[in-house]
């Protein structure tokens, strides 16, 4: 989920918290586990500062070592260890018990995103990914918001929280219900359809589609049962070439194989130079594919330049890379 979907989720949690006993009876335990399930609604996050170094090192690492089983079980020991002094009065077992259902309850949520975590980590490095929330869920956000303004005018926080994460368990339940009908409609329009990904929108019935087949992609788009296809293009494997084996050793590109499990690949040949393109078939906007690697190599097999990341335009991609070699 988003920053501000996290941030407010943190809030009503630690409303919800009033129900518990150890919660409600003390002043002390109600203010610390209320800053912490604010924070633990926020620090597996604290990864998206990996992206001030580069992008190839925020695609592979975001939401992977933060957002694993071991992560999960030592943030709150060290949030509980930051705020614990500051209100030695509070119940420790019941601080941190709402601690660890925070920062768990932020990695659980991120699993219904198209995006996804490495949750499973250590035990599996495979991404986990349901795509049946969008980033940012406006009816997620828009019940948070208001049951923060109940709070805010007196209701009491804990019984309408839980009222609120009922509503939310029940859209989850239909969000599931209408991705399986997306997902029947394609089968029927694409009979050979092999794998099929859908990727929420912020639009409650429109969703994006990649299609794989034995000898094709497809990309799509579905409203409510309709399938409009935008794109078609002959599934080719990957061929085992100098210029792609070489192209394969730089880090922007191992990142961007490392989490794209749907692309098509290009190869161009100039004067002084190739350049190796992948491109993500997920992410289709406005007739542009802006999820890319963009490889670019001299005549001797050497990486002169790269990138991997979201443009929206050619132009941006080659202010990107930046490269001295004259393009025809």
């Amino acid at each position: 989920m988003d920053t501000g979907t996290h941030i407010v989720m943190g809030f009503a949690l630690g409303g919800l918290a009033t129900l518990d006993p150890a919660v409600a009876e003390s002043s002390a335990t109600s203010a610390s586990v209320l800053i912490a399930a604010v924070v633990g609604s926020q620090i597996p996050d604290i990864d998206t500062v990996l992206k001030l170094r580069n992008n190839a090192v925020y695609i592979r690492h975001h939401r992977g070592i933060t957002h694993s089983i071991p992560a999960v079980l030592l943030w709150p020991l060290l949030i509980v260890g930051c705020i614990y002094p500051f209100f030695p009065e509070a119940n420790l077992l019941h601080l941190w018990i709402w601690t660890f259902i925070a920062v768990f309850l932020h990695v659980f949520v991120d699993i219904f995103n198209a995006y996804g975590t490495q949750a499973l980590r250590p035990i599996s490095s495979k991404w986990v990914a349901l795509g049946v929330i969008n980033t940012f869920d406006l009816p997620i956000f828009i019940i948070h918001v208001f049951g923060l303004g109940l709070w805010g005018l007196g209701f009491p926080p804990g019984r309408t929280f839980l009222v609120m994460y009922i509503v939310i368990f029940a859209y989850y339940v239909l969000r599931f219900q209408v991705q399986k009908a997306v997902k029947n409609a394609v089968k029927r329009r694409i009979p050979e359809a092999e794998k099929i990904i859908v990727s929420p929108t912020i639009r409650f019935f429109q969703w994006r589609l990649a299609v794989v087949t034995k000898e094709k992609y497809y990309v799509a788009r579905a409203f409510r049962r309709s399938i409009t296809i935008f794109d078609e293009f002959k599934r080719i494997p990957v061929p085992d070439l100098p210029v792609i084996t070489a192209a394969k050793k730089d880090k922007n590109l191992a990142a961007f194989l490392s989490f794209s499990p749907v692309y098509r690949w290009e190869v161009d040949e100039y004067d002084d130079h190739y350049e190796v393109r992948f491109i993500d078939l997920r992410y289709r906007n406005n007739g542009h594919y802006p999820f890319v690697a963009l490889v670019q190599l001299d005549k001797d097999m050497n990486v002169v330049s790269s990138y991997t990341g979201w443009v929206f335009s050619e132009e941006k991609l080659r202010k990107k890379v930046d490269i001295d070699i004259l393009i025809d």
